[in-house]
């Protein structure tokens, strides 16, 4: 039986890539769901699934989080994790997919569940938008916030794996960059956002801006040998990247036998507060920390010699005495 998806957006939810993908359920928002009618919601899914992983952006609003943990509160399950993810909407619906692809292999639930850490940072989440003023999920620098009022002015943004702003000049890829990670420089000395080393397919999701520059300048850049996948724009993509002249897109591994090898090779453990298994630092359902690995045992021949004869000199006899101190 595997494990349910759940989402708390529609927006979460892509096409599947192939017909053995699973669903993921979409659970209503609060406002539009009694609180009743939310536990019924989440009280069918156990009994028809066993375990549920709920995946909910950490820049939905507060009271989406605050119903799902009452709800789990009031069923007093340990067989619901909460995933909180900061990737932008299409990054996170990508990443849900990826998560609905490997419920189909015979992974555990807890390893399911702390396996979303691990995909993010495998997925390139980023944006062209018109203005950087009003972001603010991605470091911006005062110089890229004083460019961004200069007519005409478009940004390339990578919100994650790791963060990068570069401002687009005439030809679509030069240009000032600002941020943490140095880009990758094309053949006409412009910089372009660093991309993965790995091979992805991309998805795009079109605003408002007019813009060719992921077709024509990212894919080149990032040697994506697929074609190019569109979605609709999810309704929370403004307000994640504060304008709606922008284009969403996000570089992913594509193929699900890649992502299973991927989460296969990392080692499991048990989560000595919940007992479900796990990969990486922490608990998906709990949210445990791994505790840090117990020192080594002493070495019981040097503890029956003593600290002398571990520094190399003689071990004191029974009846020697300490030197007494010198008086000052």
């Amino acid at each position: 039986m595997p494990t349910a998806i759940a989402v708390t957006s529609a927006d979460l939810v892509l096409p599947p890539t192939d017909p053995g993908t699973p669903q993921a359920a979409v659970l209503p928002p609060p406002e539009s769901r009694s609180l009743d009618a939310s536990l019924a919601d989440m009280q069918q899914l156990l009994v028809r699934y066993g375990h549920v992983v709920v995946v909910c952006p950490t820049a939905a609003p507060a009271a989406v989080e605050r119903r799902l943990r009452a709800v789990r509160a009031l069923l007093e399950s340990d067989r619901i994790a909460l995933v909180r993810t900061g990737l932008p909407p299409l990054g996170a619906a990508v990443l849900v997919r990826q998560l609905r692809q490997l419920a189909g292999y015979d992974f555990s639930p807890g390893v399911l569940a702390s396996a979303a850490r691990l995909l993010a940072h495998y997925i390139y989440a980023g944006a062209v938008l018109g203005s950087v003023s009003r972001l603010d999920h991605v470091p911006v620098s005062l110089g890229s916030h004083l460019k961004g009022w200069l007519p005409g002015a478009h940004f390339a943004v990578l919100a994650g794996p790791t963060p990068q702003i570069v401002r687009l000049g005439p030809r679509s890829g030069s240009g000032s960059r600002s941020g943490s990670a140095s880009g990758s420089r094309s053949a006409s000395g412009g910089e372009h956002l660093a991309g993965p080393e790995f091979a992805t397919e991309l998805l795009l999701a079109r605003g408002q801006l007019q813009t060719d520059w992921p077709t024509t300048t990212l894919v080149p850049g990032w040697r994506i040998p697929g074609p190019v996948h569109e979605a609709p724009l999810p309704a929370s993509s403004p307000g994640w990247w504060g304008t709606g002249k922008l284009v969403e897109f996000a570089a992913y591994l594509p193929d699900p036998a890649v992502l299973h090898q991927l989460v296969s090779s990392v080692r499991r453990e048990a989560c000595h507060w919940c007992g479900m298994e796990l990969i990486g630092d922490r608990c998906g359902f709990c949210a445990a920390p791994l505790p840090p690995a117990a020192p080594p045992p002493p070495d019981p021949g040097a503890r029956a010699l003593g600290p002398g004869a571990r520094e190399g000199g003689q071990a004191p006899g029974p009846g020697a005495r300490a030197a007494r101190p010198a008086l000052s």
